[in-house]
């Protein structure tokens, strides 16, 4: 129950995110949009909760970059960064949860 409400925060976070990056987008912006997403992504990585979904959208963001669509570059990697905070708040709710869950 609790990954589906991590879940749509996440959409909800990117979906707002999309909202105001209502302007054309650099390739200074991508940088940076896409440093935030990365370093959410190695955080996951290093909790060994990377989920995969997160990883794709980086991989749409370096592509759409390279082809010089900054603005669907920025949305990818803001979507990365937070399918990431969300695999990461995920870990550490289980983490805090999972001795409820022992039977005994």
């Amino acid at each position: 129950m609790r990954t589906r409400t991590l879940i749509r925060l996440a959409v909800i976070a990117s979906v707002f995110g999309f909202a105001t990056a209502s302007f054309a987008a650099s390739e200074e912006d991508f940088t940076a949009a896409y440093a935030k997403a990365e370093a959410a992504d190695k955080e996951a990585v290093a909790l060994k909760t990377q989920w995969t979904t997160a990883a794709g959208e980086l991989k749409k963001a370096k592509a759409a970059a390279t082809a010089g669509k900054f603005d669907d570059a920025v949305k990818a990697a803001e979507e990365a960064e937070a399918l990431s905070k969300a695999s990461i708040a995920q870990a550490k709710e289980e983490q805090k949860l999972w001795p409820e869950a022992v039977v005994r």
